[in-house]
C-alpha cells in the first residue's frame, strides 16, 4: 500500500513541493482543528466566492469601437445598427409616395406583371444599380448580379435567369456589363490561393488564358487590368450566345440582342464594346450550335 503521508505532509502537498509545476488543490489541511486523537481529519476550502461571483473582476470591460456616424460616447452597435437600418423603411415611404404623386396607376401596372425589355447581367459590385445608371424604371429590366460578371455553363442560376428572361419575358436585348476597377478580376490576375473564390476566379484565369499573348504585350499593368475587364465581358457575352435558348430565340425572332458594356466610376460613363450578335453567333455555331 502506498503511504499517505512523507514527512509529516499529506502525499500530494509533498509531491508539489518536489514537482513546481504542479498547482495544488484549493483543499488543504487545516492542522488547527487536527482531532486529538484518531478519527477522519477536517478539511477547509479556501474561500473564492468573491473571485468565482465576478470572474471578470480586475479585467477591464471591453468597450466596443464606434461606428462611422455613431456619438462620441455612443458604443451600443447594436442599437445604432438598427435605429439606422429603419431609415431604408422611411425611404421606402416617401419614394411610393412620390411615385403615386408623379403617376397614379405606377404600382397598379406594377402589380399586373412585368415584361421587361432588358436582361441585366452586372457584377454584384454595389456601386453599380442596373436602373439607376441606365435610368429605367421598375419592371423596365430583369436583373442578375454576381462577382465579375460571369455567365458560367454549370451555374444553375444564371443560366435558370437566362431561360426564364429568354424563353418566358421574351426579353429583346441581353446586357453583360462589366466596370473597370472589378475586384473580381484584379483578384484572378493574382497568384494567390483564394480559398472558396478558387473555381471562380478559374473562370476569369482562363479568359487571360486565352488572350494571354495580347495582354502580356499590355506593359502598363492598369491598361492590362482594364483590357482583361473588357474581355471578360466579351466572352461572358459569347457564354451567352452559347445557351440553347438565345440560339433558338434568334433563330425564330431575331431577338435578344447581346450587348457588352463596361461601367467607369471616374465619370459614371458607360462604353459600349460594339458586339456584333450575328458575327459571334456565326464563330461559335462549327461548335456550340444547338438548334438542329
Amino acid at each position: 500500500m502506498l503511504p499517505s503521508r512523507i514527512g509529516g505532509q499529506p502525499l500530494r502537498l509533498a509531491a508539489s513541493r518536489q514537482n513546481p509545476g504542479h498547482r495544488p488543490s484549493s483543499v488543504t489541511f487545516n492542522p488547527a482543528r487536527r482531532p486529538a486523537s484518531g478519527g477522519s481529519r477536517s478539511v477547509s476550502s479556501s474561500s473564492s466566492s468573491s473571485s468565482s461571483a465576478n470572474p471578470s473582476s480586475g479585467a477591464k470591460a471591453k468597450i466596443p469601437a464606434r461606428l462611422p456616424g455613431m456619438s462620441e460616447n455612443d458604443h451600443d452597435v447594436e442599437r445604432y445598427l438598427r435605429e439606422n437600418h429603419q431609415r431604408l423603411f422611411e425611404n421606402n415611404k416617401k419614394w411610393a409616395a412620390d411615385r403615386l404623386k408623379q403617376d397614379p396607376d405606377f404600382f397598379t401596372r406594377l402589380a399586373a406583371g412585368q415584361s421587361p425589355e432588358y436582361l441585366w447581367i452586372g457584377c454584384s459590385d454595389s456601386r453599380i444599380p442596373a436602373e439607376q445608371i441606365t435610368g429605367l424604371e421598375a419592371g423596365e429590366a430583369f436583373v442578375h448580379r454576381n462577382i465579375a460578371n460571369m455567365v458560367i455553363s454549370t451555374d444553375l442560376n444564371v443560366m435558370s435567369v437566362i431561360n426564364y428572361a429568354v424563353r418566358h419575358l421574351k426579353v429583346k436585348h441581353v446586357v453583360v456589363c462589366g466596370h473597370y476597377g472589378c475586384g473580381g478580376v484584379k483578384a484572378a490576375m493574382t497568384p494567390k490561393d483564394m480559398g472558396l473564390l478558387n473555381p471562380w476566379l478559374r473562370n476569369i484565369r482562363d479568359v487571360y488564358r486565352l488572350y494571354e499573348k495580347e495582354l502580356d504585350a499590355i506593359t502598363d499593368e492598369q491598361k492590362r487590368y482594364n483590357r482583361l475587364v473588357e474581355l471578360n465581358v466579351i466572352e461572358q457575352c459569347r457564354n451567352i450566345v452559347k445557351t440553347a435558348d438565345v440560339q433558338h430565340s434568334f433563330e425564330e425572332n431575331r431577338y435578344p440582342i447581346v450587348h457588352g458594356w463596361v461601367f467607369n466610376f471616374e465619370d459614371g460613363s458607360i462604353t459600349d464594346l460594339n458586339i456584333d450578335m450575328k458575327q459571334m453567333l456565326g464563330g461559335i455555331q462549327k461548335i456550340y450550335n444547338l438548334t438542329d
